[in-house]
Parts: C-alpha cells; structure tokens; sequence
C-alpha cells in the first residue's frame, strides 16, 4: 500500500521533481527512524503514509494563494491527503490521525505521539540538507525539536554533533 500511495502523490506532483524528491526523503526517514524506535505497526503505517502525503498541499496552495509556506500547506493539505486516500484500505480513525499529522506537521509543540514525533524529525532532516534549516541552527534544532533517540542519532550521524 505505501508503494501506492507513494506512486498516487508523485502523480499529482507530476513534473515537480523537488516536492517528489522532498516527500521521498522524509519518508525514508521517517520509515527508518519508526523502524528503529520500534513503533508498533498501525502506527508505522500512519507515520509513513503522512511523511510520504505532508506536504500534498503545496500545489493547491501555489495554485490558489501563489505561494505555499507551512501554515497554508497545513490548511489545504488534509482535504486533498483525504481524497488521495480514497479507495486505500484504511480505516476512517488512520485517515484522520494522517490528516491531522500533516495538518500540524510544522507545529513543535503539544507533540501528542511517536508518529507526529518521528515526521517532525524526518521533515528536519531532510530540510536541513535540502539548506531549509540553516546549519546555524543545528544546535538549537538538535536540543529542542529531537527527542527520540534513533532521530538524534540519524541527525548526529549526517551532520554531527
């Protein structure tokens, strides 16, 4: 299913290498680090599919605002997340932590769960070697965003300490 669902939002990417190549990323991470802390499965599956679906919005929003920060991929993302998942064998309860997830994926606080953990770390990851972060801010990232151990320590391993 993941396969899938990865296949569906390069479709609608289509001809947008950069996002395809960005939810890609975070999904590798987000997949190794859930992997790594040991996460039960329906969780896994919740994790990977919004890490693979966080940022669904940024076309809608480009299209409708002509521009896309988090706050408006956190807005317009869900709805298309949703229809996307149309037709998945999900259940309603797994749709809705997955849309609620990318609906707060650029929020750092009330972080309610290892699956909305774990996408706020992947998402760092890759936005600090995508040059998103800034370098300078590492330490300040490190100490305050990262809190499982397999995320501090991809983030040790690829940048340092």
């Amino acid at each position: 299913m993941i396969a899938q669902i990865a296949k569906k939002a390069m479709e609608y990417d289509r001809n947008d290498a950069k996002n395809i190549q960005h939810f890609l990323s975070v999904h590798s991470y987000a997949a190794l680090i859930g992997k790594l802390e040991e996460i039960d499965s329906d969780t896994q599956l919740i994790l990977e599919i919004a890490a693979l679906l966080h940022d669904i919005g940024v076309k809608v929003c480009r299209e409708k605002y002509g521009r896309s920060p988090g706050e408006l991929q956190q807005k317009e993302g869900p709805a298309v997340a949703r229809e996307l998942l149309h037709g998945f064998s999900l259940t309603p309860a797994q749709v809705d932590r997955i849309c609620y997830l990318i609906a707060h994926h650029h929020i750092y606080t009330d972080v309610d769960g290892m699956d909305y953990q774990i996408l706020i770390e992947a998402d760092f990851i890759t936005n600090l070697f995508e040059g998103y972060v800034k370098m300078e801010q590492l330490p300040a990232v490190r100490s305050t965003v990262f809190k499982t151990k397999s995320g501090i320590a991809v983030l040790d391993d690829m940048f340092g300490k």
